[in-house]
């Protein structure tokens, strides 16, 4: 069961710190413990509020063939920089391909991890 809650939680970590390592325009906090809030409210968004967003978006999910989840992430990830004053992602293109940088951490970490 841990797993399933540590491996998400650090998976967020390491994407928000190679996000703000790549992107000009997306700063994160130095600080390791801010990196883990960051990556345990990240978490709790995704857990809580991107199904809904997901739910919302669903028609224009399916019109373009998945492209739409970049908008869904997107939005998780301004809502994560709106809550954390320790991020902050400076206009729509650092938020872009920080979208696009956690999202494929996210997807090559979970699949040699889980």
């Amino acid at each position: 069961m841990w797993r399933y809650i540590i491996i998400p939680i650090s998976v967020n970590v390491f994407g928000i710190w190679a996000a703000g390592k790549y992107v000009e325009g997306f700063m994160v906090p130095e600080s390791i413990w801010a990196l883990i809030v960051a990556g345990v409210v990240l978490s709790l968004i995704n857990l809580a509020v991107r199904p809904f967003l997901r739910l919302i978006f669903s028609p224009l999910i399916l019109l373009t063939m998945g492209l739409a989840l970049i908008a869904v992430n997107m939005l998780v990830l301004y809502l994560l920089d709106y809550l954390l004053t320790s991020i902050t992602i400076d206009g729509l293109l650092p938020l872009l391909l920080g979208t696009l940088i956690i999202s494929a951490v996210n997807v090559v970490l979970r699949f040699i991890l889980l």
